[in-house]
């Protein structure tokens, strides 16, 4: 089958998994009282599907839906403040059709990207415990293998860098973790060929602060196209 096909197989699986009680009753529970300023919406409230281009070279991975965002909208970071910083930021690299994302439905389009999550439950305070982002771990082995033109893989803070590494240790790319530290701007050249590039998460926290500013982000999405493209740095 098409990679297409597979990877919409395999997000109406991600989509149907009940692997994890406290996140689906937490993400329930959101749904179902909801933030009083989307009280006219229909929350998702289900585990969220990646989305993207399924021929990209690119994937992003972040940490989890938000509550009010993702878990609303059914798109990763869509309807937040995480998603209202980085698609402005993938539009002027390239890689996306409109810098707004507002709904599942908005006519947003990615090209040569793929952004998916370490764990695609909304969990209680950000924070998925050790046996929930195990429990969600095969997914990101299913949906690599069938990115099969991958050259980069972007990761957005530290939880989505440790589990793309824990990924790369458990499908036999790498012996061990040593060596691969999360850093804001760090480069991995991995021995599949694959890039790792890491960048503080584009969360409120972050970027409310100037911890991660535009122009930082941006040039991890600059420099992520160029590996992407396979042209040699200057």
């Amino acid at each position: 089958m098409p990679s297409a096909a597979n990877l919409e197989i395999l997000n109406s699986q991600i989509i149907a998994c009940e692997s994890c009680p406290r996140l689906r009753e937490y993400c329930a529970e959101i749904a179902r009282v909801r933030r009083r300023q989307w009280r006219d919406w229909s929350y998702w409230g289900r585990p969220v599907p990646s989305f993207g281009d399924p021929e990209a070279r690119v994937l992003v991975l972040g940490l989890a839906p938000g509550a009010h965002g993702s878990n609303r909208t059914g798109r990763p970071f869509t309807g937040d403040g995480s998603g209202d910083f980085m698609f402005p930021v993938l539009y002027e690299a390239g890689f996306a059709s409109q810098p707004k994302s507002e709904s599942r439905d908005d006519g947003l389009r990615l090209t040569d990207m793929w952004i998916s999550a370490a764990v695609r439950c909304a969990p209680p305070d950000n924070k998925p415990t050790p046996v929930e982002q195990r429990n969600c771990a095969h997914w990101l082995d299913e949906e690599i293998a069938l990115l099969s033109r991958l050259r980069v893989v972007v990761c957005l803070g530290k939880i989505g860098f440790d589990a793309f590494v824990t990924h790369l240790v458990r499908t036999g790319v790498l012996a061990s973790r040593k060596g691969y530290a999360f850093a804001h701007g760090v480069e991995y050249a991995l021995p599949n060929g694959i890039h790792l590039l890491a960048t503080y998460h584009p969360s409120l926290q972050n970027t409310n602060t100037g911890k991660l500013t535009a122009p930082m982000f941006l040039n991890i999405f600059v420099r992520a196209r160029t590996l992407a493209q396979g042209k040699k740095q200057r």
